[in-house]
Formats: C-alpha cells, sequence, structure tokens
C-alpha cells in the first residue's frame, strides 16, 4: 500500500508536528481542520457559523488536493468548544456534507487558539 502526505498552502498550516492528511491506500485522512485563515494562521473573526463555514472552505482544499470531495467522505469526527454550537455547526456542515458520512461529534474543554469547532475527515479516493 503506498502512503502519500498532502499539503497545500490553501488550507492552513499545520501549528504542530503534523501533517495536513495523508492518503494510504483508497482513502484520505485528514487532520482536524478549525477556522483559521490558510493565509497567516489566525482564527477567522465571527462565532461559530464564521469558524465553521472557514473550516469546510479548509477542508475542501485539501480533499480537492487529494483528488476527492465531500460526496466520497465516509467518516468525519467533528470537536465544539461548545454543545450550544451545535445546531448552527450542523447548518454549516450539512451543507458541505450532503452525503452523510458517518460521524461523531463532542464537546471538548478547548480547541488550539481558542477555535469553536475543528472537523476531521476520512475519504475515499478513487
Amino acid at each position: 500500500m503506498s502512503i502519500t502526505q498532502i499539503s497545500t498552502k490553501k488550507a492552513p498550516a499545520a501549528i504542530g508536528p503534523y501533517s495536513q492528511g495523508y492518503i494510504a491506500g483508497d482513502f484520505l485522512f485528514t487532520a482536524g481542520q478549525g477556522g483559521l485563515n490558510p493565509a497567516d494562521g489566525s482564527v477567522v473573526e465571527g462565532g461559530i457559523t464564521e469558524q465553521a463555514e472557514q473550516t469546510m472552505r479548509n477542508l475542501k482544499a485539501i480533499l480537492d488536493e487529494a483528488g476527492t470531495d465531500f460526496s466520497k467522505a465516509v467518516k468525519t469526527t467533528c470537536f465544539l468548544a461548545d454543545m450550544n454550537d451545535f445546531l448552527a455547526f450542523n447548518d454549516v456542515y450539512e451543507k458541505s456534507f450532503l452525503s452523510k458520512p458517518a460521524r461523531s461529534c463532542v464537546a471538548v474543554k478547548e480547541l488550539p487558539l481558542g477555535i469553536l469547532c475543528e472537523v476531521e475527515v476520512i475519504a475515499y479516493i478513487k
């Protein structure tokens, strides 16, 4: 099985010792993406809606780089800093993940850089 690292300047650079994603066999595994501006790594202004929209743009950039798209996502894991943001987050999430992949969504104590949400994706490549 071949393994290929994925990296694009259209998504934020990693803020730690990890990669934006890897293709392993026929699947892409992304690192968690949040509401960060890819140009400078700053947290986008606004609340959960604006951050979730940027999160989806960041994920799209990685999916594009890997040659796949949201329709081929098979599993997502979503992290929210506040479960009270669940409905607003879902409003944004469902516009990208039309195929309704398997999903876990949990609230966590906090996320890096004070972001409000983070999403990681496993997507089929072929």
